[in-house]
């Protein structure tokens, strides 16, 4: 919850006062879900300039909220700042779901991967695992997040519902660390 803390009160610094005060504010009463719909809603109505990684993080807490399906149309239409960024928010990569490959175990075993990060330093993308509703949609939860290869082909790493934080913490750190 501190890092969660930390990057809401970073993310502030992109609204002018009184929409930052309002947001901080959001996290202090336990509203996070309206905060970042007050957020986006800031960066859109004063044009503020975000990096992708930026849109990445913010589509990440969107998900851990509960409201990434709802924010990312909005999240998408923020105005980029034209910066290279480590990251890159990828919806609707090519329109299909991909099944699970070498490395991916039993706990991945019936469920669809669909690209959501990419990193634009190693290529390599942390992905959701949605399983198929009987209506044919994907679940509306992902199942578990995984970090995939640049080519999408292998499941390095694998990551419970609960830790998109950590699924995503690990996609930025991958290439800061040394080999």
């Amino acid at each position: 919850m501190i890092e969660d803390a930390a990057a809401w009160n970073r993310l502030a610094a992109l609204l002018p006062e009184p929409e930052a005060l309002g947001f901080r504010d959001c996290w202090s009463i336990g509203e996070q879900e309206a905060g970042l719909g007050v957020l986006v809603s800031g960066i859109l109505a004063h044009h503020a300039l975000i990096s992708e990684t930026v849109r990445a993080e913010i589509s990440v807490l969107a998900e851990a909220w509960g409201e990434r399906e709802a924010l990312t149309p909005r999240i998408l239409q923020c105005p980029g700042n034209g910066a290279p960024a480590e990251l890159k928010l990828i919806e609707h990569d090519d329109g299909t779901d991909h099944e699970p490959v070498d490395g991916s175990g039993p706990e991945l075993a019936g469920l669809f991967l669909v690209p959501w990060v990419g990193c634009t330093r190693c290529g390599q993308v942390l992905m959701r695992a949605h399983s198929r509703e009987s209506r044919g949609d994907l679940s509306y939860l992902a199942h578990h997040y995984v970090i995939t290869s640049p080519d999408r082909a292998t499941v390095l790493r694998v990551f419970p519902a609960d830790s998109v934080s950590v699924g995503f913490s690990a996609l930025l750190g991958y290439c800061a660390e040394p080999t």
